[in-house]
């Protein structure tokens, strides 16, 4: 295949949604006990839906939502830390626009720009770099957030910033890592889960091998996936198959993109700035050892946590911040509840008022509900 339209084939579409809907009923599953498979990348979720692949499916499948939106994990505490730092009068605060409407409980971002922070969003962390060579003297933040796909570009901007010798760019690390909230969510006795449909933009960096603990120790398959129509259906088709030989094994769908050993640059880049933070919170999950990454100590000036005091650097530690009341963003982030099950979707929280991160970031599970379903899918809240 070369062109985007062969991966929305009709014709190999239902060819795969045959074969999916043969294996199921080979496996024996059902509206009543289906098989669960988690998709743990938000671009996935949005894909789903987008394509309605949820209902065209054997009835016996069912989506998992996963905590693939980098934004959505972030805790509230992250983002009022983001506006301590943005509302100081020396600093321009950048970000990615995503992050722009999550709101803390001293509001978003975008509220602090409105009463008067120097809130701006960009598209790179080399943007703020310029940004700092440009006002030599304002302190330059630049929010680092995402998985392991967004890292390098932080970790080579910092790097960059070194070479350069300057002094007034600083990054606020929230950068996390996808195995360690997968072990997570697989030794919670609560979540039953058949396989996962794994993600592939984290994979181009970090390859194949990360998730291997996932079919080695607890036996479950996982299938590396693009994000096309037929690259989602053929992940599908390939977790079930394991499932029905009785396998458990990491198989990647996307080689096209994801090389086996995942891109060496990208890692040497990430191992050389960073090195795993003792604890890192995760919403809906709690502090997860060995999740989070921190700018190590050769690169510390670079770090705004350090910098100004706050956060994991903060004398006295950091005071965690509760959900808004009726916010149930940590349930609908780690497969426990549907969004529509949530008493605040499309009430309370709408894109326009959103109480969580999961209804304004372009990844967040109940953004895609919304986008791709809007008040149909709308369910009386038990």
């Amino acid at each position: 295949m070369k062109y985007v339209e062969e991966f929305r084939d009709p014709k190999a579409a239902k060819a795969l949604l045959a074969a999916i809907a043969r294996v199921t009923d080979q496996i024996g599953a059902t509206r009543d006990h289906p098989v669960r498979i988690m998709e743990i990348c938000g671009g996935h979720t949005h894909a789903i839906f987008r394509y309605g692949l949820d209902k065209l499916v054997h009835e016996g499948i069912e989506f998992i939502h996963g905590p693939g939106c980098p934004v959505c994990v972030l805790p509230m505490a992250r983002v009022d830390e983001c506006i301590e730092i943005a509302e100081r009068p020396e600093v321009i605060f950048t970000t990615f626009g995503d992050a722009m409407r999550v709101p803390g409980a001293k509001g978003s971002l975008l509220q602090a720009k409105s009463r008067g922070a120097d809130v701006r969003t960009v598209y790179s962390p080399l943007d703020a770099l310029e940004l700092a060579r440009r006002n030599p003297d304002r302190e330059v933040v630049f929010f680092g957030l995402g998985f392991e796909t967004t890292t390098p570009s932080t970790a080579l901007s910092i790097q960059q910033a070194a070479r350069e010798g300057l002094t007034n760019f600083t990054v606020f690390c929230n950068h996390i890592t996808v195995p360690p909230p997968l072990k997570a969510l697989l030794d919670d006795p609560m979540m039953q889960l058949d396989g996962f449909v794994g993600p592939g933009h984290v994979s181009m960096v970090i390859g194949v091998h990360p998730y291997d603990f996932i079919a080695d120790d607890y036996g479950k398959p996982l299938v590396v996936a693009g994000f096309e129509p037929l690259d989602l259906l053929q992940s599908v088709l390939m977790v079930l198959e394991q499932i029905r030989d009785g396998r458990a094994e990491i198989e990647n769908q996307y080689a096209r993109v994801v090389p086996e050993h995942g891109n060496p640059v990208s890692l040497a880049a990430i191992a050389d700035v960073y090195e795993p933070r003792p604890s890192f919170e995760w919403r809906g999950l709690g502090e997860i050892d060995a999740s989070g990454l921190r700018i190590r100590d050769r690169y510390l000036v670079y770090d705004a946590e350090t910098k100004f005091g706050i956060g994991y650097a903060a004398a006295g530690g950091r005071t965690p911040v509760a959900e808004p009341e009726g916010c149930s963003c940590g349930a609908v982030m780690t497969g426990r509840m549907k969004p529509t099950a949530c008493a605040q979707f499309g009430r309370g929280c709408t894109p326009d008022t959103p109480l969580g991160a999961l209804m304004v970031s372009s990844e967040g599970a109940c953004a895609a509900y919304w986008t791709y379903g809007g008040a149909r899918l709308m369910e009386p809240a038990e």
